[in-house]
């Protein structure tokens, strides 16, 4: 066998005891288990993060189809309101004295 090294059964209790992290490959490696422990953390709070704006962009779309059709309903009703006939009907209906010009408008010129 090696100089100085000692051969050691890997066993369960010997790594949930912390054992294993007394190993000169642990001791040797600590900068990196760390940093890639802070780049897990960081990749998956970022992908939490995404997922939430995702979700939020969803809901805004959803609110913005809901609007927009609204917005449709109410030009196309105030179209058909708008119409001379639908004007002289509604004058009618309330028993205004008003009658539609005989002759049509001109212009002025300067």
């Amino acid at each position: 066998m090696g100089e100085g090294k000692k051969k050691r059964r890997v066993s369960l209790m010997y790594i949930l005891g912390g054992g294993i992290l007394k190993e000169d490959f642990f001791l040797k490696h600590t900068r990196m288990f760390v940093l890639v422990a802070f780049l897990l953390f960081f990749y998956i709070s970022n992908r939490y993060t995404c997922t939430l704006k995702v979700r939020e962009i969803e809901h805004l779309q959803e609110q913005l189809k809901d609007v927009k059709y609204q917005a449709l309903l109410t030009s196309a009703s105030l179209t058909g309101n708008t119409r001379p006939s639908q004007v002289e009907e509604l004058v009618k209906r309330r028993g205004l004295e008003i009658e539609r010009a005989k002759t049509p408008p001109y212009k002025l010129r300067k």
